[in-house]
């Protein structure tokens, strides 16, 4: 039996998906397989590690695990660790948006230079960011003498920690808006403002609502590698103890001094903090998954 040319042209659109279907249930050896293997890259790769730091840093009982935070020289860098990424988390907002903003509600010269620069720190190493820093600012740099003749410390000092940690994080925000914003382009805004709303109020009850997850998951990969930074950090830090360590340095040197279990504590802290910052992620997702929904489907 043939088919006319009118049920021809029905049919046809529904075959590719028919293929795809048939082609994902057709080998379930396939589907096991892969599975198998994903579970188990997580499980070794991932997982095993991140219980063994829990493990070793609870080896030796509850009481010297709270007992490693006890010193001055680890609650100083928890408290650097949470100022530097107190400081940069917010200021990579501010510029995030401000990029984002100029990339893809204007056009200008220069747009894709600027695009270019915002992902440097992406293929820059952070040690070599934190050498640049040395160079512009320590005792032979450019602006070193300037600064030691106002007895002004950035290097060796919390501001260089503070500037490495900005230079390596700022992408994240930018990064994270840039695509979302080209998606939704600028209907919405020139509605507004041509109801009469001024910038401001465009900005806050039109732009800042539709990109708020796009900036939320940006502000949360930014304030993680923020506490977790420790190439550009090590360089210009000098590693005082109880001064300039951050958390991650001060993990190095604990570890380095055969202190296992104090190491792993402060380690165990860090991977606590990050995984706090994922499970806020996921608990927003999940309590305004409609609003997400509705937010990809603009």
């Amino acid at each position: 039996m043939t088919l006319s040319h009118s049920q021809s042209a029905q049919t046809l659109p529904f075959e590719p998906l028919m293929q795809r279907n048939a082609a994902i249930t057709e080998a379930r050896w396939v589907r096991a397989t892969l599975t198998a293997i994903a579970i188990l890259f997580l499980a070794g790769f991932l997982l095993l590690p991140l219980l063994s730091v829990f493990v070793t840093a609870l080896s030796k009982g509850i009481g010297a695990y709270f007992a490693s935070f006890g010193s001055a020289e680890t609650q100083a860098a928890i408290k650097l660790t949470l100022l530097a990424a107190g400081i940069a988390v917010p200021a990579n907002l501010v510029f995030g948006l401000s990029a984002a903003w100029a990339i893809t509600k204007f056009e200008f010269r220069g747009k894709q230079f600027l695009m270019t620069l915002i992902d440097l720190p992406f293929s820059v190493s952070p040690v070599v960011a934190g050498l640049i820093y040395i160079l512009v600012f320590g005792a032979q740099g450019w602006a070193g003498p300037w600064f030691s003749a106002h007895d002004i410390k950035v290097v060796f000092a919390v501001p260089g920690i503070v500037l490495a940690t900005i230079f390596v994080t700022f992408p994240f925000i930018a990064r994270e808006l840039i695509p979302l914003m080209q998606e939704l382009g600028t209907d919405d805004e020139q509605a507004a403002l041509s109801l009469g709303a001024s910038g401001w109020q465009t900005f806050w009850h039109v732009t800042l609502p539709n990109i708020k997850w796009g900036l939320l998951y940006g502000v949360l990969l930014c304030n993680a590698r923020a506490m977790g930074e420790f190439g550009a950090v090590s360089v210009v830090s000098g590693h005082i103890r109880g001064l300039t360590n951050t958390m991650p340095l001060h993990i190095e040197i604990l570890y380095n001094d055969y202190q296992f279990v104090p190491a792993f504590a402060v380690a165990s802290l860090l991977a606590l903090l990050a995984l706090i910052t994922l499970a806020a992620k996921s608990l927003l997702e999940w309590r305004f998954a409609d609003q997400l929904a509705a937010t990809r489907r603009h």
